[in-house]
């Protein structure tokens, strides 16, 4: 059952995360009164990119391709630490949760690199505010993560988010509520959804992650779109794992695991339905909040 289990982990960081964004804007679509594209819709675009061709500036180095392929395999590799359901996952140690959260750290200096790379000012400024607001939303994931460590006793992902989760909530719901709060906006801040950005605009001076990936194209293009679903993927794990912590039968685990995703990419399209973006100097206010329910979670513990 290890094998199949990993197997099937692996299948679904890979195959899962396309869907979560069709699901977004299908829920988008239905608020609005529209019909929408179909929950396939991003698998359609990935594989129409992967059969185009790639068309690279004479400005550009390794860096420029580099970025995209760096981006797609540090979000999967972030993927095989989290556990999906109530399964254990392929990857595991003690203190993995800081590899988890420097492979995304990773992937995002290669993409904030492979847009400087480009000698394109508009993609430089895109850069800038990508590593200004990520570096606001990682002490919100590290604050959130050492409220799970000491929740749990572990430093490992694989035991934060393990067996003990059920546990948790009766002897601290407070400070998981918190917790929850906190992941869910850094999920909004790292995948550049409303309110920090929006990700369908492709033309406006407030871009933030769309800007830096303008000049991709083809197969490269493809790998960023699937890298960031996967991102998507991974950040909302975290959140159905501590919301939904089932630990009866293991087939039923991965049906519960599957319907709590596909609960949070509904519940991003319904934030982005009644929400406008906001304005960029208020961001950092949202993620400072962030950083500061995660304190106050730990703040909790410590009574």
């Amino acid at each position: 059952m290890t094998a199949l289990n990993a197997s099937i982990h692996i299948l679904l960081a890979l195959l899962l995360p396309p869907v979560l964004l069709g699901v977004i804007n299908k829920t988008k679509a239905a608020i609005g009164g529209r019909v929408g594209p179909p929950v396939l819709q991003a698998w359609f675009d990935i594989i129409k990119l992967m059969h185009k061709g790639s068309v690279f500036s004479t400005t550009t180095t390794w860096v420029f391709r580099a970025g995209p392929v760096v981006g797609f395999v540090t979000a999967v590799g972030a993927a095989l630490f989290v556990p999906l359901g109530n399964h254990a996952p392929p990857l595991s140690f003690t203190g993995d949760l800081v590899l988890f959260a420097y492979l995304l750290g990773l992937g995002r200096f290669f993409t904030i690199a492979a847009a400087l790379d480009t000698g394109s000012a508009f993609e430089g400024m895109g850069g800038a505010r990508e590593a200004t607001f990520s570096s606001l939303a990682e002490p919100a994931l590290f604050f959130s993560m050492l409220v799970l460590a000491r929740m749990s006793g572990s430093l490992s992902l694989g035991s934060m988010l393990g067996p003990a989760v059920g546990g948790m909530w009766s002897a601290a719901g407070a400070s998981l509520v918190l917790v929850v709060v906190s992941l869910f906006i850094v999920l909004l801040a790292e995948n550049c959804r409303i309110p920090f950005d929006d990700p369908n605009t492709h033309l406006e001076l407030t871009m933030i992650h769309e800007v830096m990936v303008l000049d991709h194209s083809g197969p490269a293009f493809g790998l960023i779109l699937w890298g960031a679903a996967v991102k998507l993927f991974v950040f909302g794990a975290l959140v159905v794992r501590i919301v939904m912590p089932f630990d009866g039968d293991p087939w039923a685990g991965w049906g519960i695991f599957i319907a709590g995703q596909l609960a949070v990419a509904v519940t991003v399209g319904l934030v982005e339905s009644v929400m406008a973006r906001l304005r960029l100097l208020q961001i950092p206010s949202l993620l400072v909040a962030a950083c500061l329910l995660s304190a106050f979670g730990i703040i909790l513990l410590a009574r």
